[in-house]
Parts: structure tokens; sequence; C-alpha cells
């Protein structure tokens, strides 16, 4: 959901993936459909890894997993506290991409106030948000 966001609002500002430390097999039906009622088409995304992005080449991390991430990596890391939806209802997951709207929204605002403050833009910077992992949940 972050990816989406972030590429439909602050392409100016960022070049986004998504990847975690466990993905998930598949993109959920529940966050595809969620996404859509924002006129926010993620079908072309898919879980990744942090290798299949080459976590190296990023100089911010948006860390959403709650877990702690690999050692060494040289970007800034921020934490987002947010809700993994998988198994629960479609009003969670409302509520989780509201909430990741709202948190993308502000993490652009604050990239296009950076950058304008820097004298030599180098346009778009590399940034990675997501990280999630992938859960298991048994009944």
């Amino acid at each position: 959901m972050a990816e989406g966001f972030a590429r439909k609002y602050g392409s100016d500002v960022l070049q986004p993936a998504s990847a975690g430390v466990a993905p998930a097999t598949i993109v959920q039906p529940l966050t595809k459909k969620v996404m859509e009622a924002k006129n926010i088409n993620i079908d072309s995304q898919f879980p990744k890894s942090l290798d299949q992005v080459g976590v190296a080449q990023f100089d911010l991390i948006v860390n959403m997993s709650g877990a702690k991430l690999p050692g060494g990596m040289q970007a800034e890391v921020r934490e987002w506290n947010v809700v993994d939806p998988i198994g629960q209802s479609e009003e969670v997951y409302i509520q989780v991409r509201d909430q990741l709207e709202h948190q993308v929204m502000h993490l652009i605002l604050d990239l296009r106030r950076d950058t304008r403050k820097k004298v030599e833009p180098k346009g778009p910077a590399r940034r990675l948000l997501g990280n999630r992992r992938a859960r298991v949940h048994s009944s």
C-alpha cells in the first residue's frame, strides 16, 4: 500500500520500492481492493525480498515490520508502527490503508521541503517503503 501511494503522489521526490525480510507470496486481494477504492492500481506490484530490490542503493528505509532489520544497512531507517492486516477484516485493511496514506503524504511533504533546501537537486532519491514481513495465521 505504501509503495502505491508513494508512486501515485511522490514520484517527484522519491523512487519507491517495497520489500520485506520475509515477504508474503502474493499481494492480498483485499489490499488490491482497498487501494482500488482510492483509484490506485497495484496489480503490477508483488512481494519482494530485501535482496531483490538491492537495499544498498537506497538512502531511506521505512520499516513497518516491527522487526529489527539486518545489520550493515547504510540508509537512514524510519520506523512506522503499522498493523499487519493479513487475515483480518476489510475494515482493518481500510484503517491501515488510510494510516499509510497519511504517513506517506507526510513523508513526501518532508522530502519536498528537504529538496527545496538543497542547492543542487539530484533528482528523485531512491527510497524503500515497506519491509513488511509475512505472517502465518493459524486457525
